[in-house]
Parts: C-alpha cells; structure tokens; sequence
C-alpha cells in the first residue's frame, strides 16, 4: 500500500475515533431567547423559547466538563436562565436567579455563562429563572460519565428523555398578572405534556403525540425531569418496571416500581427493559396534589411506547395505574425509599457532625385586604390576599441582585437575619391555629454560613391556611435526605432514626404535608445561592430565602471575580 493510501486510511480511522469519542458538540452553546408559535389544543399562541424550541435544546457535557452558553434575548421580556442542579464551583455569577445571583438579560441584551459541572452524572436541566417563563423556557441535560469510566450498571441501549410539563391556552404573562392582582390561586393548566405535547387523552392532540420506538430485549435509559410549574406527578409506562438509578444527576441504588413521583424540578433517571410483548403501550403522568381546596387539572397525559415490528401495532389501550391524586402515603414511601448507591467508585459522604441546625418552617399565609392598588383584588381565604413564607418572612425581591450587593459591599439591599428557628413554637402540624400565625412579616433576609460548615436544615411543614406539599430546591450544593417524618419535628428523637449511612443525595426534594424533611450539607461552595419552593406560585408568594457562604482562607477556595458582561441592574 502507497504512503498516500496509508494517510487516508489513518485519517479516515482518526475521524472515527474522534467521532466516536465525542459524539457531541461539548465547548459552545448559543441560546437565542425569542417568540415562536405553537398550535396545541386546538389553538395557536406565541410562547417565549430558546431557538424557537419547545422543548428546548439539549445540553450533553462529561462529568466535570465546563461549557459557555451565550444567552441572547431577541424576546420582548427580561429573562435568565439557570442550570438546575449544577454545582457551579466558586461561580455564582452565571446560577441565573433573577435579582439572587444577577439582574435580568433586558431586550436585545446578551450574557455569555460559564457553566461549571462538578461531580454531576446522569440527568439535570436548564430553564428561565425569571416570572413564570420556565413554562415554556427549558431544556435537557445529559451529563455522561467521564471518558473512559463507565455508568455502574449496564449501558443503555439509547437515552430516551421524558420531560414533564404544563401547558395554558393562556399567555404565561397574563396568568401571572392575574395571580397578582386577585390574591387567589393561579388559573389551572388546560393540560399536563409529555416532551411538549399532551397526548392523544386531549382535543386536538392525536398527531402530536409523542412516540418512541423501542426494540424487544433491548434496555433504555428514561431520563425523566419535571419542568411541570405547580404540579407534583406520577409517571409510569403500562406492563413495565420502571429501574430508578439516578436521583438529580447522583447514582442511588436501583429501586424497582410501577410508576415514579418526580416533584418539579427533580430528575430520575430510570431503566427500562423492553420486555413485554410486541405492542404498543401507553406512558403516562398524572398529578398527585395533597393540599385541601388546592385548583389542580385531574387530567392525565400520555405518550407511546411501540415496538419494533415488521407489521404496524394496534393502538395502546390501558393506562398504567397510578394511587389516588391524593395518597400522600403512597408518593412518599416512593420519594424516601430512595438511596445513594454508596460504592467504592461513588463514596457518600454525609456529614457525621454537624456545626449548626436551622429549623425552617415552610407556609402558606394569607395578608389582610389593604392593597391601595385599585385594580388588585382579594380572593384569598376570607378576603385576604395568598403569601408564603420560611421561618414567617416572606421573601421581598430586591432590585439590585444580591450577589452584586454582597460582593460590592453595597449597603441596604439584604439582612443577615434569617432565623435558626421559627418565631413560634406551636404544633405546626394541627388543623386550626390563631390568626396572628398566619399573617407572615416580610423582608430580603439571607443566612450566612462560613465556609466548610457542616449543617443540618428541617423542613417543617405547617398547615397554616392550608397543608400541602413543597418541592424545595437549594442552588450551588447538593444535600443527603437524613431523615423525614409527619408530624412536628421532634429535635430530641428524630435524630436517632436518621440515615447516615446511604441517604439520597438530591437538590431538590418533596417536604411532605403535614411532616418534615432533614437535609444536611457542607457549605464549601462560596457564593451566593438561593434556597426556593419549586411551586412557581410559592415562590411569587415568598416561599424562599438566601444562603451566601462566605470565601475559605486558600485561593481555591475562593469565588471567582464576576464576568464582564454582567447584566446591568
């Protein structure tokens, strides 16, 4: 063979190294941030999306990749975006929550993010951080395993995303302003969607359903994330098991089941064997809402699931079965039978010791009907206006983000005054309570941890105006799930049934209905992050706080100066 013919065949075998090896575009994301029209439901709208997706695009990175994003508004509102679950290692700067970590990118404006993975592997997700468009502004993250390691049970077949969600035949904008100005809960969604499209259980939504092809003997990895705004789901396929081995981008140890609980934000990964006969079969998500006299849409979306065969499969016809919309006993044995897979390759390191306890409550209150604002009404219980709150102090946004105050010095714009403990002690759990409880105080309060304090946070869940649960989500750090119970936390005995061994390691986690949740974490993440309800309107309401953690004495320990393109307040 000539020297000519040997160079094309070592070309022709290093093009297919490199492709094989890296499958996917790593290093560069641009993000246009415009308005698309899209028909579902019988209607047509324009919604707000990232380069005129919906869904929008996936982001695929290696465990410990960094990665810039260039965001550009070409929209008509402000916006951000944030990286849900991403660690973001001494870089605040480009976490995304409006007025937390940065002000808005304006109209025409652009904001280059580094995106910063750390220990991360499986699946996590990237959406707007500003009002309420996350509805429609949102996407996927695939993290693999680092080159040459490999995932701790057997490879997949293929990755097959599940993205849970709502749609309105109303503009986002409009059911936000109306939740603002009536004081009452939001207006419900007129579906529920599975990868955008709400399934054939719907008007107008037979040829949109989605539908993945699946070949018999085969394993697939769902990787299934709730971008839902206010809803709690089920997911199950019809005749399958669902193998959960991910929980928020952190191995757990394989738990088997009918059907999974995905809170919005959180993420599963889940096995599926293709093992059942050759048919088509129905995957669906339905909602599980607890709270009394909560709105909620009981309606169930579904998508397909179809064999490979030679000959065309007759349609799906049963449904996978779900408990009751309301069985809270059910969601949370699922949610808390969840553990860290805890092996030599992936160690759990849960704190043993702890340096300080916050005990947070978590509540829905209610405000007088003292609006001066002519247009604003009161619909809340007995005339009052809806308000969440941590600890009884519902969070004020500022207009100036925190981040910048912090690192600036800028005087006046937070207080380092967020409780350790409730303002009262009472039982949080009870039906009725006296009327002073459930007026909150407000205030732009954050809580400041030194850096490598190990803590201990409960989520105490109160009844007050009415129970339900809470998807609380911490940015910058990850937590173990130490423990949980119903009832009032009891700080003397509690603690002795905690698990300190392999706890699920998670960013965002169900706190239950009259009950709590114990999470316990090493602050070694300088910066600025912010702790929320995953329910949009809890977190319009005031449900959430701050938590800055403050430089370590080494260089590495330090955040990292504040790009310059920051969006100007």
């Amino acid at each position: 063979m000539s020297l000519k013919c040997w160079l094309l065949v070592a070309i022709f075998a290093y093009i297919l190294f490199v492709s094989d090896a890296a499958p996917f575009h790593r290093g560069y994301h641009r993000f246009v941030v415009r308005e698309a029209t899209y028909t579902r439901l019988c209607e047509s709208k324009k919604l707000l999306t990232v380069n005129g997706m919906f869904p929008g695009p996936t982001i695929e990175a290696y465990q410990g990749d960094t990665i810039t994003v260039d965001v550009h508004n070409r929209g008509n509102h402000n916006i951000t975006i944030h990286w849900h679950g991403v660690k973001m290692p001494k870089n605040p700067w480009s976490d995304g929550p409006e007025y937390v970590t940065q002000c808005p990118i304006k109209p025409g404006g652009r904001f280059r993010q580094k995106v910063i993975f750390a220990k991360e592997v499986g699946t996590l997700w990237w959406h707007a951080h500003s009002d309420w468009f996350r509805a429609t502004v949102h996407g996927p993250i695939f993290i693999y395993p680092k080159p040459g390691f490999s995932y701790p049970f057997p490879k997949p077949a293929a990755d097959i995303p599940i993205i849970l969600g709502q749609w309105w035949k109303e503009d986002i904008v409009r059911v936000l302003q109306q939740l603002r100005l009536t004081g009452g809960q939001p207006i419900d969604s007129d579906a529920y969607m599975i990868n955008g499209q709400p399934g054939n259980l719907y008007p107008c939504s037979q040829n949109g359903t989605f539908k993945t092809i699946v070949k018999k003997g085969e394993t697939y990895l769902l990787r299934i994330i709730n971008a839902a705004l206010n809803e709690i789901l089920y997911f199950g396929i019809d005749s399958h098991t669902l193998i959960t081995v991910a929980t928020d981008a952190h191995y757990s140890k394989p738990l088997s089941s009918q059907y999974v609980v995905v809170g919005p934000g959180q993420t599963l990964d889940c096995l599926l064997h293709a093992d059942q006969t050759t048919a088509s079969y129905y995957m669906a998500a339905s909602p599980y809402v607890s709270g009394r006299g909560v709105n909620f849409s009981n309606t169930t979306t579904t998508a397909i699931l179809q064999y490979d065969a030679i000959f065309p499969t007759a349609a799906p016809k049963d449904l996978p079965l779900f408990p009751a919309y309301n069985d809270t006993l059910a969601a949370m044995n699922f949610s808390y039978s969840l553990r860290a897979l805890k092996s030599k390759e992936h160690p759990t390191e849960v704190p043993q010791k702890i340096k300080r306890r916050i005990i947070s409550t978590i509540s829905i209150n209610a405000r007088p009907c003292t609006s001066a604002n002519p247009n604003q009404t009161c619909q809340g219980p007995n005339g009052t206006r809806l308000a969440a709150s941590m600890n009884n102090i519902s969070y004020i946004s500022p207009r100036i983000d925190i981040l910048e105050a912090y690192f600036y010095k800028i005087p006046g714009v937070f207080w380092r005054s967020f409780p350790n403990r409730p303002p009262f002690v009472f039982n949080y759990t009870a039906e009725v309570f006296p009327l002073d409880l459930e007026v909150p105080r407000s205030g732009t309060k954050v809580k400041v941890f030194k850096y490598n304090s190990s803590i201990e946070l409960i989520f105490q869940n109160t009844n007050i105006i009415g129970g339900i649960d809470h998807p609380m989500h911490l940015h910058g750090m990850n937590f173990f799930v130490v423990g949980w119970g119903f009832g009032s936390f009891d700080e003397e005995n509690d603690p002795k049934n905690y698990n300190l061994d392999d706890p699920q390691e998670r960013s965002t986690i169900i706190v239950p209905r009259g009950g709590w949740t114990a999470v316990r974490f090493v602050a070694m993440n300088p910066g600025v992050w912010f702790l929320h309800c995953h329910f949009e309107r809890h977190l319009t309401w005031g449900m959430e706080t701050v938590f800055i953690v403050t430089d370590g004495s080494r260089p590495w320990e330090r955040m990292l100066p504040p790009p310059p393109d920051m969006p100007p307040c």
